[in-house]
C-alpha cells in the first residue's frame, strides 16, 4: 500500500458548531486530525496514513510564514522514499491560494491533494469525511503524480491554478469557471479527463528552502473614479509590487494609469489582473503595457497573481522578464 501523510491545519472540515442544522455558524480548527481520520477508518485500508496537526485555524488566519513551513515540510516530506503521498487539510476562504502557492514551490511530481468542507464536522450529512476519504483517495493514485498540486471537493478534482471558490455556502463552491474540472472521484477512483498545461511543482524554478520572507505585494481593487490614494498609500507601506484588479480586460481610467506609471519609475512592479471573474487579461490589450512596464496577468486571479509576483520579485524586477514568468506558469 501507498504511504500518505497528512497534515492538519484546521479549517471548517474541523470546525464545531452549536446545532447539527447550523452549516455557517460555526467555530473553525476545532476537531484534531486524529479524530476525523477516526471517522472513516474503516475506510482507510487502500494507504499507510500517518498524520500530523501542523496548526488548527481558520484559513482566514494563513500567513505567509506558514505557508513557508508548509512548503518546507511537505519537501522534505516527499524526498523520502516511504512517503507517496500528501494530503493537506485546509479551510476554504483561502485553499486556492495555498493550493497555488504550493503549486509553484513544491519540488516533486508525487501527488499533493488539498481537502476541506463547507460543512462543519457536527453538522447533518456533513461532506467532510467523504472529501477526506476522497483526497486520500487521489493522494495515493498513480493517476495524480505529476499533475501539480490538486484541489479535491465534492467528488471532483481541480487543478490549483484554476480552481477558485465561487459560493460562499454551497459544497459545489470549487470550480474552474471555464476551465473546467480536470476530473472526478467516483466510487473510490479518480478520472481524469484533461491535464495543466501551465509549469508547476517538478518542473518549476522556484526553491524556498532558504527563503524567510515574501516580498510584499498588495491588491488593489479597481472601480468608477478611483483617484489612486490607496496605491500610493500601499507603495508608503513598502510594496515591491501591485496587482491591480481591473477593469474588464485589466482596464484603467487614464488617471490611474498616470498613477500607476508613477509608482513604476519609483521601481515598483504593477500586474494587471481583473475584477471579473473570467477570461484572459491580454498583453497589449486594454492598456499598452510596453509603453507603461505594465504586466498583464493572463487568466490568473487577483489573489493568484499575487502569489506569482511574490515569487517572481524573488528573481527578477524586470516587468519584461516578469511577463515571461506570467505566460509559463
Amino acid at each position: 500500500m501507498k504511504n500518505i501523510v497528512i497534515l492538519a491545519t484546521g479549517g471548517t472540515i474541523a470546525a464545531v458548531s452549536q446545532s447539527v442544522a447550523a452549516t455557517t455558524a460555526y467555530q473553525s480548527g476545532i476537531v484534531p486530525i486524529a479524530e476525523l481520520l477516526n471517522e472513516i477508518r474503516p475506510l482507510t485500508n487502500l494507504a499507510n496514513i500517518t498524520s500530523e496537526q501542523v496548526a488548527q485555524i481558520d484559513s482566514a488566519d494563513m500567513s505567509h510564514e506558514l505557508w513557508l513551513f508548509l512548503a518546507n515540510r511537505i519537501n522534505s516530506l516527499l524526498q523520502q522514499p516511504d512517503v507517496d503521498g500528501i494530503v493537506l487539510t485546509h479551510g476554504t476562504d483561502t485553499m486556492e491560494e495555498t493550493a497555488y502557492f504550493l503549486n509553484l514551490v513544491v519540488n516533486s511530481d508525487k501527488p499533493v491533494v488539498l481537502v476541506g468542507a463547507m460543512r462543519p464536522s457536527t453538522a447533518i450529512s456533513s461532506d467532510g469525511p467523504m472529501n477526506l476519504y476522497n483526497a486520500i483517495v487521489l493522494a495515493a493514485s498513480d493517476a495524480a503524480s505529476g499533475k501539480g498540486v490538486l484541489v479535491a471537493l465534492n467528488d471532483t478534482v481541480n487543478s490549483s491554478r484554476d480552481v477558485t471558490k465561487t459560493n460562499t455556502a454551497l459544497q459545489d463552491t470549487f470550480k474552474a469557471p471555464e476551465l473546467g474540472y480536470l476530473g472526478y472521484l467516483i466510487d473510490g477512483q479518480p478520472h481524469f479527463y484533461r491535464l495543466p498545461a501551465r509549469k508547476h511543482t517538478y518542473l518549476s524554478e522556484f526553491r524556498i528552502d532558504e527563503l524567510a520572507i515574501l516580498p510584499k505585494v498588495h491588491i488593489i481593487y479597481g472601480y468608477v473614479d478611483d483617484g489612486g490614494a490607496l496605491v500610493r498609500a500601499a507603495v508608503k507601506d513598502g510594496a515591491q509590487g501591485i496587482v491591480y484588479a481591473g477593469l474588464g480586460n485589466g482596464n484603467m481610467s487614464q488617471h490611474m494609469q498616470k498613477v500607476f506609471n508613477e509608482i513604476r519609475q519609483q521601481g515598483v512592479v504593477v500586474v494587471r489582473s481583473t475584477r471579473v471573474g473570467n477570461g484572459v487579461v491580454t498583453k497589449n490589450g486594454a492598456v499598452d503595457d510596453d509603453e507603461y512596464g505594465f504586466v498583464a496577468a493572463d487568466t490568473l486571479s487577483p489573489q493568484k497573481a499575487r502569489i506569482l509576483l511574490m515569487l517572481a520579485l524573488t528573481k527578477t524586477r524586470q516587468p519584461d522578464e516578469i511577463q515571461k514568468i506570467f505566460e509559463t506558469y
